[in-house]
Order: C-alpha cells, then structure tokens, then sequence
C-alpha cells in the first residue's frame, strides 16, 4: 500500500452513481437486510450508526466477522448524491480550534448536525495501523433515515469474503489475501465537501 497517500482521503469502492460502505450486525439484523435489500424492522433508527468506506477498517472494527453482535459483515451500495450530502452535513466528532473557534460553537454544531466525522488510522491486512487516516461517518436523526429509506441501492453480506481473506492472512498468504479485497480508489470531491472536516 502507499504509504505516501494524502493524511485525509475518502478512499471507497465506488461507480459513478454508487459508493460502498461497510457495517457489521449481528445475524438476526445483517442476514435480514442483505436478503430484502434493505434494512428491516429489527434495525433501529434511534441510534447512530456508522457506515465506513474501508472494507479493512471494518475489519479491524470487527475482528474479521468475529466479534459479538458484528458476526455479519455488509456491504452497503449507497448513492453517491446520499454520501455526498452527509458529508456536507457533518459535524468533526472532536473540537479542533483552527475550524471551531470555541468549544460551545463546536458542541453546538455537534448536536444540530444529522452526520458525524471521525478520522482513524487506516489498517492494513494484519490490521496494524497506517500514517494515514480512514473515515468512519455517523449517520443519526434525519441522516439514518435518509441511509435507510432514501439510499440505499443493494446490500451483500460480504461475511464469507472477510472470514476468506481472515484465512490466508493467517497463513501468511498476504498476496493472495489483497487480491481478494475490495478495489477502493480515492473518492473524487469537492475542496469544499471536505474543508469543515479536515483535522
């Protein structure tokens, strides 16, 4: 991987009408979404949830499929026009001087925003971190029901994948293994889309 990659870029599996992000749930709520295509009434709207661009971040998050109530892993084929307003509508997740001013106008925008921004260290296929950072956004209130209602394309559950790749990184075959990822390129934005996030 390169290591020379730009500290904050939205890299994903995208088209030129969709984007792909990653969840993981537990079976009763994944395995139902992925067979209607969408997510049903198990699924709560009430909490936030976070949709993540990097197929390996979820697998860090995830422990591969492996952890408690994340056992299936999601690929969710949303539009771009629905990432893009998220984006747009997002609040950083933490304070940072140089783009808040002070602390109450940043808690302020924080509770107003549908979207929220985190900026992690990216993985790599032993999930060991990166110098540069990987996208997790926060979908709460009017954002999750737009994901739920508005965006969604298709959803795959994508569980056999992680625990295949899991495998030969296990064994040590790290070639083969990244030949079984998901193609993430850079995800072509707006100066502007991404200004009141970068931190």
């Amino acid at each position: 991987m390169n290591d020379q990659r730009p500290r904050f870029e939205v890299r994903a599996h995208h088209t030129d009408s969709t984007v792909t992000v990653y969840q993981a749930y537990r079976p009763k709520i994944g395995r139902a979404a992925a067979r209607h295509g969408r997510f049903t009434s198990s699924w709560s709207r009430e909490r936030m949830t976070w949709i993540k661009p990097s197929f390996l971040w979820m697998m860090y998050r995830c422990g591969w499929g492996t952890k408690k109530d994340q056992e299936t892993v999601l690929a969710v084929e949303i539009s771009r026009e629905g990432f893009v307003w998220a984006l747009r509508n997002a609040c950083l997740s933490h304070y940072v001087p140089a783009l808040h001013g002070d602390g109450g106008t940043w808690k302020r925008e924080l509770r107003k925003a549908p979207a929220r921004v985190q900026w992690d260290p990216e993985r790599d296929l032993r999930l060991d971190p990166l110098p540069y950072r990987s996208l997790q956004l926060g979908l709460a209130g009017e954002a999750a029901a737009r994901y739920a209602d508005e965006w969604i394309v298709g959803i795959e559950d994508v569980t056999p994948l992680a625990t295949e790749i899991h495998g030969l990184v296990r064994e040590g075959e790290l070639d083969r293994a990244a030949g079984l990822l998901p193609e993430e390129r850079p995800y072509p934005l707006d100066d502007d889309v991404l200004a009141h996030l970068r931190a």
